[in-house]
């Protein structure tokens, strides 16, 4: 008679190395997507001052375009979250690659700023559901309490993003001009939908799996899946109106703020406001990130061991994101102090390192208080509410910026606003997110 080999590791379907890779394979594949993703937003922020010079605008116009890009984000963000509680993943994820080159080509043959605004509009839109549809697809490979380095693996796309792909946009930009900087990113969008259609699929504790077997999924695949979802489901407005879920939107709404400032402003704030060259300033738009990446995946890797050595989720992850989220806001608090060029760079780059935790931390929190059959849908909502805070941020640093005495005010001013927002948020997280208790809550109204 044949036998199965086991294996150690819980997570994984099948007892052979290639199976066992999968669940990585997907994931390296998934940052990829958010990288992309990442690079198309600060693609903006790099060529911010060329397309001033280009098309002739203020800063105010080009903060009101770096707000755009959020007009349709979260409507899209809601809409297709929910359309993926029925709907595979893999398809969502290949439309949407699809999507983000077809959105660039108005800007590319017909350059002027309402083409730009419209572009950008269309991008976002495109894009507004990418990072949940993402992590969803990640979550369907993983068990809940193995979740928080995979969260940090799709969040540091964006680090990698401004780390890596950021200085080459730059150089592209000052080099071949911003118009080869956005073909570049269309051209990677199909390359990577090309990809994710030959290797993208479902893993084992995907929502639509956890009913029946797909011919991707093998029966000990499927009873896995069946044996450790939480297979139920409640009316999503109790999911909606939990403390934790309400803690986390509010709390990241406060950091996604800051980040979209960044996105759009932080080459600016280096060149203009701090003195560093076009080259230069597009070069250390990644520095930020680069703290944000030790802290994500330093963090995320404890709290996870924590949590697998029986540590609840209150204590191994809630506290240390609260804690995280002060200390970035404080240091944010403190730039319009600091005169010296370079620690106003480790300044800022520290404090958004830190404040940032929270969205891999708080994306966990979700996927464990909401029901699997339920969970894309909850991400989905989640990260589009969270993305509205790119409405209000750009727009008002760009209109603090024309306001000022120097541009160096009206920047560090934008900071330090952000850094009390990302504070109060810390004490949000800190009172209202206790996902065990919330998870226990729902399954009181399971269905």
């Amino acid at each position: 008679m044949a036998t199965h080999a086991t294996t150690s590791d819980p997570n994984l379907a099948s007892p052979t190395a290639g199976r066992q890779r999968l669940p990585w394979v997907i994931t390296g594949l998934l940052v990829v997507f958010v990288i992309i993703n990442w690079a198309d937003k600060a693609v903006f922020g790099i060529a911010a001052q060329s397309l001033k010079e280009d098309l002739g605008l203020s800063s105010s116009t080009i903060g009101f375009i770096g707000s755009a890009f959020f007009f349709l984000f979260t409507v899209t963000g809601i809409v297709v979250g929910f359309i993926a509680n029925r709907i595979s993943t893999k398809w969502i994820l290949f439309v949407l690659a699809i999507a983000w080159t077809l959105t660039q080509v108005p800007v590319l043959l017909a350059a002027s700023a309402t083409t730009l605004l419209v572009s950008r509009i269309a991008l976002g839109a495109a894009e507004g559901p990418a990072t949940s549809m993402a992590t969803a697809a990640t979550f369907e490979w993983f068990k809940k309490e193995r979740q928080g380095l995979p969260a940090a693996l799709i969040n540091s796309g964006a680090s990698i993003a401004k780390i890596a792909i950021a200085p080459i946009l730059a150089v592209i930009v000052v080099n071949w001009g911003w118009r080869a900087a956005f073909l570049t990113l269309a051209l990677a969008g199909l390359g990577w939908a090309a990809a994710w259609l030959l290797i993208g699929r479902q893993g084992p504790y995907a929502q639509h799996q956890s009913k029946q077997a797909t011919p991707e999924t093998s029966d000990e695949q499927s009873a896995a899946a069946i044996g450790t979802s939480d297979n139920f489901t409640v009316p999503f407005w109790r999911i909606a109106l939990t403390p934790s879920y309400l803690g986390a939107v509010l709390g990241t709404f406060a950091v996604y703020g800051l980040v979209t400032v960044v996105l759009t402003w932080l080459p600016s704030y280096f060149e203009e406001g701090l003195g560093f060259s076009r080259v230069a300033a597009g070069s250390m738009f990644g520095l930020p990130s680069v703290a944000a990446l030790m802290v994500m995946i330093t963090v995320t890797t404890i709290t996870d061991r924590r949590m697998r050595a029986g540590a609840g989720s209150r204590a191994a992850r809630v506290w240390v994101t609260a804690a995280a989220m002060i200390v970035g806001g404080g240091l944010l608090i403190a730039l319009p102090w600091i005169e010296l060029p370079t620690v106003a760079v480790v300044a800022v780059s520290v404090g958004y390192g830190f404040a940032v935790l929270v969205l891999p931390m708080m994306s966990t929190v979700v996927s464990e208080i909401c029901p699997t059959n339920q969970r894309a849908g909850a991400l989905g909502l989640f990260i589009a509410l969270q993305g509205v805070a790119g409405l209000i941020a750009p727009a008002v640093t760009g209109a603090l910026v024309d306001s000022a005495v120097t541009p160096a005010d009206g920047y560090s001013q934008s900071f330090q606003i952000f850094g009390a927002v990302v504070l109060v948020g810390a004490i949000v997280v800190a009172l209202l997110v206790h996902p065990e208790r919330d998870s226990l809550r729902l399954r009181k109204f399971a269905s």
